[in-house]
């Protein structure tokens, strides 16, 4: 598994990429910035210092109106998913919450068809689409699976402890592991609302990140780790997850 950071800004972008990680998690969230202020930048980066990218889209907004998602939303994800082939970038990650609990059944219809069609989208560019969970359980997310064949997911290991007495990524990691992509990374106290993501370096919240790691490398995952710290925690976190990797044995 290789190891990056996650970067809100260009400058976290070098920061991140002078530090030897050989790839990094770029935010785009506008496409015309990102074209036509940050893609230079972020190219000269990339031939500097040998790493990758991987892009993270912008905030979905409201979530419960799917006519506003069909009219601001997916035209955006487009033009960036456009963007992105330039920069050799084969992994995006989105928001989209189709959390039952929360968002209502018929809403959940109408953005299963906004996201089947930026999943098509994105694959025919050659792109896997990836949605992030956010208070979703592996339910929520299966239903979406069995209709749509191209879309992947991002396991938010820090979201998963969220809104659950158990961190929700076991049942993301048993029930649909074939369709884990990419892995995001955080710690917290676990909580009930946004303000308890607080994406915290490695083993200051917590979550058993070795039972969930181990079980996630035993279902044979070996793809990208986002640590989505800030830059000062990276190198720290790196060595908490390798160690655990290399021990082959959860905590008692």
């Amino acid at each position: 598994m290789k190891i990056g950071g996650r970067a809100h800004n260009i400058g976290e972008a070098e920061q991140i990429a002078k530090m030897g990680f050989p790839f990094v998690e770029i935010s785009v969230i506008d496409s015309l910035k990102f074209f036509k202020e940050e893609f230079e930048t972020l190219k000269r980066i990339k031939e500097e210092y040998g790493v990758f990218y991987l892009a993270h889209g912008p905030e979905e907004g409201n979530a419960w109106e799917p006519e506003i998602l069909k009219k601001k939303l997916l035209p955006e994800l487009k033009l960036i998913i456009d963007c992105l082939p330039r920069l050799a970038i084969k992994i995006f990650t989105i928001h989209f919450w189709m959390d039952e609990r929360f968002i209502d059944k018929s809403v959940i219809k109408d953005k299963l068809l906004l996201l089947s069609e930026i999943s098509s989208y994105a694959s025919d560019k050659g792109i896997i689409l990836c949605i992030e969970n956010l208070s979703e359980s592996w339910s929520d997310f299966l239903y979406l699976f069995e209709k749509i064949d191209p879309l992947k997911m991002t396991l938010d290991i820090g979201h998963g402890e969220l809104l659950s007495k158990e961190n929700r990524s076991y049942g993301f990691i048993n029930k649909c592991p074939d369709r884990i992509k990419h892995v995001h990374i955080h710690d917290n106290f676990g909580g009930d609302s946004p303000e308890d993501d607080l994406h915290l370096p490695l083993g200051d919240g917590n979550i058993d990140f070795s039972s969930i790691l181990l079980d996630l490398k035993g279902k044979g995952y070996d793809n990208n780790i986002t640590l989505e710290v800030k830059p000062e925690n990276l190198v720290k976190g790196k060595k908490i997850i390798e160690e655990i990797l290399l021990s082959g044995s959860k905590k008692k």
